[in-house]
């Protein structure tokens, strides 16, 4: 009898999980069959999601109309923002993760108020400390060093690395003082090998953050050179009359490059998650 329950219940559980799981992936199935399909074909409703009349004209069209001087290069977009998310997810595991271990590990005064600070930092949004950063990097807009700058140090990523490394068992660290090893390296050679669920979490929502970043390229950029996907996206966007069926294929190339990410992160990705479930 405990056996059928636990056979029924399970059941009940993957069949409501399919369904959620089915209702996430809708909108990206209608982006991929959008991108095949003719514009008058796009906005149909439910018959959206007929593969009727596929071809990849769309795409060839997006590449065809960002050409040129002046509209861009769309390779040229796609490796601003390829450039801007490299610095910003490579430069903030570097930084983040040292400022994370220091405030773990190394013992100073006032090393307590500064991790509230940290917290608090967390709870301010963007968008009210825009306006204070549009000025004082006002000198530098147009420069791919604008928008990658800012959002390097980041409170929440340190606050990740800080709780993942409170669980790592001070021992080791003691065991690597003994045989000579210095905070330094300590630090990589022991410590990062063992964060890897951490630093891939980390990079991956860095990633989805920073690859989707809008507003703060709306405030600084204005040449095509520079432009980011996001920006250009809501350039392409706003041509009339709209072409739907380009727009969508826009998106589709947006969204490769964090399916790539994701799939070089998610075994790293899944183990984290599955040990903050475990110990939480």
């Amino acid at each position: 009898m405990a056996m059928t329950r636990t056979t029924v219940r399970r059941a009940a559980d993957y069949t409501v999980l399919s369904v959620l799981a089915l209702l996430f992936a809708l909108p990206a199935l209608y982006l991929f069959l959008g991108s095949l399909k003719p514009s008058d074909e796009v906005l149909s409703g439910l018959s959206g999601f007929l593969p009727t009349n596929l071809s990849f004209d769309n795409y060839a069209a997006v590449f065809s109309s960002l050409n040129s001087e002046s509209t861009g290069y769309f390779w040229q977009f796609m490796g601003v923002s390829v450039l801007v998310a490299f610095v910003v997810v490579t430069g903030g595991l570097i930084v983040n993760s040292m400022a994370a271990y220091g405030l773990t590990r190394l013992k100073w005064r006032g090393q307590g108020a500064l991790f509230t600070v940290v917290v608090l930092l967390m709870l301010i949004p963007f968008e009210s400390v825009a306006v204070p950063l549009f000025y004082m990097f006002n000198g530098q807009r147009n420069t791919v060093y604008v928008l990658a700058l800012p959002f390097i140090a980041n409170a929440f990523a340190i606050y990740q690395f800080h709780t993942f490394f409170r669980k790592i068992p001070p021992s080791i660290e003691e065991a690597a003082r003994l045989d000579g090893a210095g905070p330094w390296r300590t630090f990589f050679a022991i410590i990062v090998p063992m964060s890897k669920p951490v630093f891939a979490s980390v990079a991956i929502l860095t990633f989805l953050i920073q690859w989707g970043s809008f507003l703060w390229p709306v405030l600084m950029i204005s040449d095509p050179s520079v432009r980011p996907l996001p920006l250009e996206l809501s350039v392409f966007q706003g041509q009339q009359p709209p072409d739907w069926g380009q727009i969508l294929a826009f998106g589709v190339l947006m969204v490769l490059p964090v399916l790539i990410v994701f799939a070089l992160f998610q075994r790293w990705f899944v183990q984290g998650v599955a040990s903050a479930a475990v110990k939480g």
